[in-house]
């Protein structure tokens, strides 16, 4: 088995939202070159909100693609904070729906070409609604969605983000069981 080697890393911009790093890189072969490494500087996860036969999304426009589409509640981890406890408060935050149940469901890169991010996602269980409405800033709507239109409506793409596909997938495919429940 090869691999390539890293000769060195240095930054090559840097804010509070998003890092660009080049690594002086060589391949298996000899061809040594700069490539481009994205970093972000918290962790990231999603909480697949599930109850019974229906799953809690959020109906958002994401600007950057100029999409619209249903996504898991998701966001970033405050420092120190744990990962669980992350997923708990971004599902909260964002659809204003307290989970009594969360447990790790998958952790994965999503763009491992180009990205060190590292994505923590976790299932939901044990909603009640809090009474809060879910913040405007983050979906136009936030709507139970029964697990059985998932296929559909991943296939005709009206669920564009990575990270809601695979959650939402893994979980109807990979857990055990004719419909996948609580591991």
């Amino acid at each position: 088995m090869t691999r390539w080697t890293v000769h060195g890393t240095r930054p090559a911009f840097r804010s509070p939202w998003v890092e660009v790093w080049l690594d002086d890189v060589e391949q298996p072969g000899g061809h040594r070159f700069d490539h481009h490494v994205v970093k972000f500087p918290r962790p990231s996860v999603g909480a697949l909100v599930v109850d019974g036969e229906r799953t809690l999304l959020l109906w958002r426009h994401r600007h950057i693609t100029d999409a619209w589409g249903w996504e898991i509640p998701a966001g970033w981890v405050e420092p120190g904070e744990d990962l669980a406890i992350a997923a708990a408060r971004e599902a909260e935050e964002e659809t204003g729906y307290r989970v009594g149940s969360i447990q790790p469901l998958l952790e994965y890169h999503p763009n491992s070409g180009i990205s060190s991010m590292r994505y923590s996602l976790f299932l939901a269980t044990e909603v009640v609604a809090t009474g809060a409405t879910a913040d405007p800033a983050e979906s136009s709507q936030v709507a139970w969605i029964p697990l059985a239109d998932i296929p559909a409506l991943a296939r005709d793409g009206q669920i564009p983000d990575g990270p809601s596909l695979t959650a939402l997938m893994y979980y109807l495919t990979v857990l055990p069981g004719p419909r996948a429940r609580t591991p």
